[in-house]
């Protein structure tokens, strides 16, 4: 049985790739369901950001992986496929959230995650007796967890080192977030040992633990910290801010190899914070926060988020002041985005308020709901200066300064020529001259 595996591109994807020569992250999801697939398949797997798909190629079986702002892309492979007569199952958060409307393009949908289920999906394919969904009756446990199929990507085409996980699942439900749903509230762990045998196998100085939550078991963390140390790699995660609360763990995360950390700060204003079920996040401890994991050699990577209820058009340079003088070694700015299987697109939806009905556009980037405070226009334009601002070569001249350390650098770099590129690629909903809030000019 031959079986191939897609991860379906968005047009900004590919061009940024093109333009860079390199992709961002491996789709591991792709090499665990590759792992997880019954001896005896021959598998291939396709990003289709760095190559083209070959829909000539013998297929038994296509699987198509897809978040929201994929799935227009993933249908249209889909429906390709399944015209020239080869069967299509579909998985991921998209997918997952939709089934009925992924049904629409293939073949059977797999709700939720692979494992459990993935072996009986193969199966039903190979005897011709797809069975529509597919979803486990609870969330897999995640001992014995077959490893990745590495061997069927080139990691040198790819920004960011090798991915792997320790943990699935939050304890957190964020209005806006897709995880919890997905992965569920209770956070699953591997077996430390499971972890500290891949992560030794893989063979790179630097490996990402795409968690959403490292640090969300302290005592299952600290574990893992102190096994990972006597590996002497180098590691980035994500982590909320709660760790704050846990100093002598962000210390062990910094001994066991941790130069980096994803923190969605979300937003400097409390009562936005309060009202996507964040309250936990204290903004007036987020200076602090970013002292001690800079004291601890983490760099911090502050992820912030515009066009909730309580942002008007000030809050982009009062945003860009805030991580300048919290000195945030990289910013992730993104617009407020419904996605489907969220509390917030329930509550957005029963408002009246989204607008947009198009999939391609719930990437972050792009206005799909009416804000409260400003113009779905003035929104986009504010991410855009905002982004040009922070990644403007003063401002990141100003960051790798403060802390001389290459990481600092290569990701900064990184972020800019994506970002030129998106800026040149891109026009927001309006494109006028005025910048948010009667700004000042990136710098």
């Amino acid at each position: 049985m031959n079986l191939y595996l897609i991860a379906p591109s968005s047009k900004r994807a590919r061009e940024s790739a093109k333009a860079t020569g390199e992709g961002l992250f491996p789709p591991l999801n792709l090499m665990q369901v590759a792992g997880a697939t019954p001896a005896g398949v021959d598998i291939s797997i396709c990003d289709a950001s760095l190559e083209e798909i070959s829909y000539d190629r013998k297929a038994d079986l296509v699987g198509v992986t897809a978040n929201t702002s994929q799935a227009p892309a993933a249908y249209e492979v889909a429906d390709e496929f399944r015209a020239r007569g080869v069967p299509v199952v579909m998985g991921g958060m998209h997918a997952s959230a939709v089934p009925e409307e992924a049904l629409g393009h293939v073949d059977a949908v797999v709700v939720g995650e692979a494992e459990g289920i993935w072996s009986k999906v193969v199966a039903d394919a190979h005897a011709g007796e797809m069975r529509g969904i597919y979803r486990n009756e609870e969330f897999p446990s995640l001992e014995g967890l077959p490893w990745p199929r590495r061997d069927l990507i080139d990691h040198s085409i790819y920004l960011t080192g090798p991915t792997m996980q320790a943990t699935r699942g939050c304890p957190h439900n964020c209005e806006f977030c897709s995880v919890s749903a997905f992965f569920g509230r209770r956070q699953r762990l591997r077996p430390v040992e499971d972890v500290v045998s891949e992560m030794e196998s893989i063979d790179a100085e630097r490996v990402i633990l795409v968690d959403d939550n490292i640090m969300g078991r302290p005592s299952y963390a600290a574990e893992l910290f102190d096994r990972l140390a006597d590996l002497k790699k180098k590691w980035l995660s994500q982590a909320s801010t709660t760790m704050l609360k846990n100093v002598d763990l962000i210390k062990q995360a910094g001994r066991a190899g941790c130069e980096a950390l994803f923190v969605g700060l979300e937003s400097i204003i409390p009562e936005n914070l309060k009202e996507m079920g964040k309250s936990f996040n204290l903004v007036d401890k987020y200076r602090k926060l970013v002292d001690v994991l800079h004291e601890h050699g983490i760099s911090v990577v502050g992820s912030f988020m515009f066009g909730l209820d309580h942002d008007d058009e000030s809050v982009f340079e009062k945003t860009a002041e805030f991580a300048d003088k919290a000195q945030i070694d990289f910013g992730q700015f993104s617009i407020l985005t419904p996605l489907p299987g969220t509390a917030l697109y329930r509550r957005l939806e029963a408002e009246g308020r989204i607008f947009e009905r198009d999939w391609a556009k719930y990437d972050g980037n792009h206005v799909t709901f009416r804000p409260r405070s400003m113009s779905p226009e003035r929104l986009e334009v504010g991410l855009r200066w905002i982004y040009d601002h922070f990644y403007s070569w003063r401002s990141i001249l100003r960051r790798t300064a403060r802390r001389l350390k290459p990481i600092i650098w290569v990701i900064n770099d990184a972020y800019r020529r994506r970002v030129r590129d998106w800026l040149k690629a891109t026009t927001p909903i309006s494109a006028g001259d005025a910048e948010p809030g009667g700004g000042h000019g990136t710098g």
